[in-house]
């Protein structure tokens, strides 16, 4: 429960740190507009013309008596729009941070740069071009396993009960996991620590993850909320890298004491 609270308190640290750089929290949210017009533009496209792709879809329901016709069809659309926006929360933050990435780049640099007793921050070394790439790829990898895990407690939505009281808990568990690594890995990425390193790294503390990464979650599907949160999240996302890889503070706390297994994580995910 400890953790739960550590991970939440991070988030906040980040929303004040950009409140406290106005101009890098202005910087930060053009990617996230942008990211928000394609997407608007999408959904709406989708509820416009969605049920004609349904009814396209579904020629051999064309026969079929009234009302089951209508009701087959209505449910098929429904279920396409819910997917649509459950699709829509879990690449958000991907697609996103691949437009922002120089913008979120800079603004982590700085939130490490901040935070450390030497004032310094790690890089990657890497060419933009060759950054846009391993994000790119990273993302497409944690796409795969987070609609994987969409389409399995979509199936166990229809279970009953369960269905609808448990399922929809875990979902907004396996939202916030995604979205945790989505966001760590702009300040884990500069430090060279691989995708299955990040995943050993934040399944070795879920719960500090899930206080993270839910309740933003939770947030992001409150419209236009998530624009004006990304710059915060990235910067929070960054403050929590730190403490999963053990890295001391400016207040010269080093956040691997007490945890026996941070160091020999952190030695393993370092790149």
């Amino acid at each position: 429960m400890r953790d739960l609270g550590a991970g939440f308190t991070y988030l906040l640290k980040g929303q004040r740190w950009v409140a406290r750089h106005g101009k890098q929290y202005g910087f930060g949210l053009l990617p996230g507009l942008i990211t928000l017009v394609l997407y608007s533009a999408a959904l709406v496209s989708l509820a416009l013309w969605g049920e004609d792709a349904v009814t396209w879809a579904t020629p051999f329901a064309g026969d079929w008596s009234s009302p089951w016709q209508g009701l087959f069809r209505g449910f098929l659309t429904a279920v396409l729009f819910a997917l649509a926006l459950l699709l829509a929360v879990l690449t958000f933050t991907a697609v996103t941070l691949l437009i922002g990435q120089p913008f979120y780049e800079n603004l982590s640099e700085k939130v490490d740069a901040d935070v450390d007793p030497n004032g310094t921050a790690p890089e990657s070394g890497l060419p933009l071009w060759r950054e846009l790439w391993i994000s790119a790829r990273d993302s497409l990898r944690i796409l795969v396993r987070a609609l994987l895990w969409g389409v399995l407690l979509f199936a166990l939505g229809f279970l009953p009960l369960v269905g609808q009281t448990v399922v929809p808990v875990i979902g907004f568990f396996v939202t916030g996991f995604f979205l945790t690594e989505e966001l760590t890995a702009v300040a884990l990425q500069r430090r060279g620590v691989e995708l299955r390193a990040r995943l050993t790294l934040l399944r070795s503390r879920k719960t500090l993850v899930w206080g993270f990464g839910t309740p933003l979650g939770l947030a992001f599907l409150v419209p236009f909320v998530a624009v004006f949160l990304m710059p915060g999240a990235v910067a929070g996302a960054t403050l929590l890298a730190r403490e999963l890889l053990g890295e001391e503070t400016d207040d010269g706390h080093d956040d691997t004491a007490g945890d026996p297994e941070g160091e020999d994580l952190t030695q393993r995910s370092w790149r």
